[in-house]
């Protein structure tokens, strides 16, 4: 690595950390505004939200924000560079534009990788901890309660609950359908059920059991109690879908499976955010490049118009990002097509960019 590669790879890390700080310090105090009543309503001990909940929001906060911190880092330093003509001496002393990049591309290697991380490693980690604080200070979740659920709890097996108490894991009118295709085999019924610490099943109360014979018949029995090792995760009601993130790249796979058996309609969404984590640290580059293309030219306005063409280009980008991941989670375009669209939508504009770039 060249003099000028460290100067500009360490020009572009120092910025970009110090932006993170500012940024994330900033947020941090506007949340705990949001959020003061609740912590003095529930009386959270002070090290508890610092240690417990703010250190685990901060890895989702920087991942959140980290293109926004990094296109503004590019633009910052690039515009001083650009202002100190310095970066006109680059491209006078014979570097062309294109070995300029290659420093910033090495930084951003390295932030795309660190991202994936974040997302696919990291943040589902902290983010166990912080959905558990919020549990437990934010949401009144033990209490939460759920009526008329449905579940397909494995291949020809269909669960229905008239009512279930997440407290005491208690449900009413339970109702278990078994079918060989698309004909009804037998049916079970509990008139309650609750989950059994001790033998770790169900304990179902009141129980019918009724089969349905090929002769046309029926045949019905009747028993008070009956345990039985249900496949389903009391847990799964009450998982916010905004919480997907507490979720690792094998626990998602493993989610969509189970929803995709279920059923339910949250799998393209599912399905678009497992995408949106390979797809979305790539982003990094092109922003890289069109950050250096906008602000590496020496003007009149300085930073103020290196600034003023970047945030009209971040807000296009955070504009179709968010509409093109909803087209996703909503079946409208592939999950795939729908994170990846962007990448492909924004790589013309920057050649654009290059094309007027001073060279």
């Amino acid at each position: 690595m060249k003099e000028l590669d460290k100067y500009i790879a360490k020009k572009f890390l120092t910025t970009f950390v110090v932006t993170i700080l500012l940024f994330t310090i900033i947020i941090i105090v506007f949340d705990i505004a949001e959020k003061l009543d609740d912590f003095l309503e529930h009386k959270t001990p002070i090290h508890s939200i610092i240690f417990t909940y703010y250190v685990a929001f901060i890895p989702h906060l920087i991942n959140t924000y980290s293109p926004i911190f990094i296109f503004i880092s590019v633009l910052y330093f690039t515009s001083r560079l650009a202002s100190q003509s310095e970066f006109i001496s680059m491209l006078a002393g014979g570097i062309s534009l294109k070995r300029i990049l290659l420093p910033y591309m090495g930084v951003a290697a390295i932030l795309t990788f660190g991202s994936y991380l974040l997302n696919a490693w990291v943040i589902p980690v902290t983010d166990k901890a912080r959905v558990r604080f919020e549990n437990m200070h934010l949401r009144d979740y033990w209490s939460q309660a759920k009526s008329t659920i449905y579940r397909q709890t494995r291949p020809g097996e269909i669960l229905y609950m008239e009512y279930f108490n997440n407290n005491d894991s208690t449900a009413v009118g339970v109702n278990i359908e078994t079918y060989q295709g698309k004909e009804l085999k037998s049916n079970l019924f509990s008139r309650f059920m609750r989950w059994n610490r001790a033998t770790g099943k169900w304990r179902m109360e009141m129980v019918w059991q009724r089969e349905f014979l090929p002769n046309g018949n029926q045949k019905i029995a009747y028993k008070p109690f009956l345990d039985t090792t249900l496949q389903f995760d009391a847990r799964d009601f009450f998982f916010r879908i905004d919480d997907v993130q507490s979720l690792n790249q094998n626990e998602l796979r493993d989610f969509i499976a189970k929803e995709t058996i279920r059923g339910s309609e949250n799998i393209k969404l599912l399905e678009t955010e497992l995408h949106r984590r390979y797809a979305s640290p790539f982003s990094t580059f092109i922003l890289v490049t069109i950050g250096v293309f906008v602000a590496g030219r020496k003007t009149r306005g300085g930073l103020g118009y290196a600034l003023a063409i970047g945030i009209f280009v971040i807000i296009f980008f955070l504009f179709f990002s968010k509409y093109l991941i909803s087209m996703g989670q909503t079946g409208v375009l592939p999950s795939w097509v729908s994170v990846w669209a962007l990448n492909l939508l924004f790589i013309p504009v920057a050649w654009l960019f290059y094309r007027f770039a001073q060279k």
